[in-house]
């Protein structure tokens, strides 16, 4: 059940007309069975899959928290039987979570790792001529939708629950609901449970405000994946689909276009589930804050689906250290963290290069501002941005020199940050490995074996690009003003306006365009 299906909107109008009716004790029941529902859309077989992973969730975290939370004394005069208690304790919890984690991860490794360790395994070994004459055991499985974002999830609250931050959820019910909020299930935001549980129980009534800012998210969200990442990506799948009929523009053209797409496609459906959340009174975690305008790659992942990042941060890199070690295994800790983001996204090795290539990009970034930065200290020459923190308003004359030098600067690593991004992309989208080092070699060529070969018509390439423009101006637009003070600041006239405008947008790209998947569906 796609969200941009009239089966979605009908399915969403009665469980929200549904939702309000029931009292509140009674709310998490109608949710639940909706979510259930909805995964079953989906596939039916795979409901016992989360079934099963919230069932050993749920008991394994009770049962840690039923141990008692002890710390181990620092000296060696403590009583040794009250010391053998603790330290049992402790091995308690320890069990249930790796039982947890087995099972959770266990799971996802098999659905979507399988094939891929596998197939690599027998690839290497073919080198040392092992296992000749046979053939690698795959499994012709589909992959659970969503799978690596309710595991995340379940693992989340497993490691809070046992760390003690957040009390283990003794109602099955509500933690079931939980892990299959429909909203969010199939492919986020990933969210925390000390934020989303206590919605659950206290339940929701209706609030017009928050049911018009919902609605008009997911008439956004609808704009940014119907209208344009579906227009874009009847270019982008031509050209990538075919790369070796395509060299120079083209590929560039469609590096660009998909740079769009995801970014149209991925918030496009975050805007939804967060608005669909929101209209029945649930919030949802922001999961992006307009990305390509950051001026640098960590600021880029501070607003690229901030769910994951933040998810990898407190429960990967953190855990390994972080920053607060050794310079290099600082850099360590980076690129083993953007190694396993990049394959998480994917089971193929382009995946893991671009993890890889944005674990490089920091590394690099942090060595080149360390070295800027005493360098500026050494010559005493201010940099951009302390230039910024030091501009007083009263310093009229020194303010505009400085504003334009900041506004240069600015734009210039705005623009670099979009061109690595941009490039790292390329690896991300493209069918195979050799694809992606093909249209890399090829982008920049002015021969090549049909150079000029057609991609699209060209009333439809002006489209993408007027597509693009606007929503280069909204992003610009918003910037400055909050969509939801901008719809504030309109008429009522001008917001039905901008609303039927929209609607018809919608409509005419659903009846004459190619319907696509969202592409994180598939993760």
């Amino acid at each position: 059940m796609l969200f941009n299906s009239l089966s979605f909107a009908l399915f969403f109008l009665l469980v929200t007309g549904f939702h309000f009716t029931l009292p509140h004790r009674f709310q998490w029941i109608l949710m639940l069975a909706a979510s259930y529902y909805f995964y079953m859309c989906w596939s039916v077989g795979y409901i016992l899959l989360i079934l099963t992973s919230t069932l050993i969730t749920w008991y394994c975290a009770l049962q840690i928290a039923r141990i008692p939370t002890t710390v181990n004394p620092t000296s060696g005069n403590g009583p040794p039987d009250k010391e053998t208690s603790q330290n049992r304790s402790s091995d308690k919890k320890k069990v249930f979570l790796i039982i947890s984690l087995i099972a959770n991860l266990g799971a996802l490794f098999f659905f979507k790792y399988y094939n891929f360790f596998t197939t690599s395994l027998f690839e290497v070994s073919a080198r040392f001529n092992l296992f000749q004459g046979h053939d690698a055991p795959l499994l012709h499985l589909m992959m659970p939708v969503g799978i690596s974002f309710y595991t995340f999830q379940i693992v989340s609250y497993t490691i809070d629950v046992s760390k003690g931050k957040i009390p283990a959820e003794k109602h099955l019910g509500i933690f079931a609901l939980y892990v299959a909020f429909w909203p969010r299930l199939v492919a986020g935001p990933i969210e925390r449970a000390g934020r989303l549980i206590p919605q659950f129980r206290k339940g929701q009534s209706f609030d017009y405000t928050k049911a018009t800012d919902g609605l008009r998210l997911v008439l956004w969200g609808m704009i940014k994946k119907v209208v344009i990442a579906d227009q874009l990506a009847i270019y982008v799948n031509q050209v990538f689909d075919h790369c070796g009929e395509y060299s120079g523009a083209p590929l560039i053209i469609a590096s660009i276009f998909f740079t769009i797409q995801i970014y149209c496609d991925f918030s496009g459906y975050s805007d939804m589930a967060i608005g669909t959340a929101k209209v029945m009174g649930y919030e949802l975690t922001e999961n992006f804050r307009h990305p390509y305008f950051a001026a640098s790659l960590r600021e880029f992942w501070q607003r690229w689906h901030i769910s994951l990042s933040t998810w990898f941060r407190d429960y990967l890199y953190i855990p390994m250290g972080g920053n607060r070690v050794k310079r290099w295994r600082f850099h360590y800790n980076l690129f083993i963290t953007f190694l396993v983001s990049g394959l998480w996204h994917g089971a193929s090795w382009n995946f893991v290069i671009w993890g890889g290539l944005h674990g490089i990009y920091l590394i690099v970034e942090n060595i080149l501002e360390g070295f800027f930065s005493k360098f500026s200290n050494k010559k005493t020459i201010s940099s951009p941005d302390r230039m910024m923190s030091t501009i007083r308003p009263s310093d009229t004359t020194v303010s505009e020199k400085s504003m334009i030098e900041i506004f240069i600067y600015k734009g210039f690593r705005i623009a670099s940050t979009l061109f690595l991004v941009n490039y790292a992309w390329i690896f991300f989208r493209a069918n195979t490995l050799s694809d992606a080092f093909s249209i890399t070699g090829k982008m920049f060529l002015a021969g090549g074996e049909n150079p000029v070969a057609p991609v699209v018509e060209p009333s439809a390439l002006i489209l993408n690009i007027v597509l693009v423009l606007f929503l280069f101006f909204v992003e610009i637009g918003e910037q400055m003003v909050r969509i939801e003070q901008f719809w504030k600041l309109l008429p009522l006239a001008g917001r039905w306006s901008v609303y039927i405008l929209g609607f018809w947008a919608i409509a005419i790209s659903t009846v004459f365009g190619v319907k696509q998947n969202f592409i994180y569906f598939q993760f």
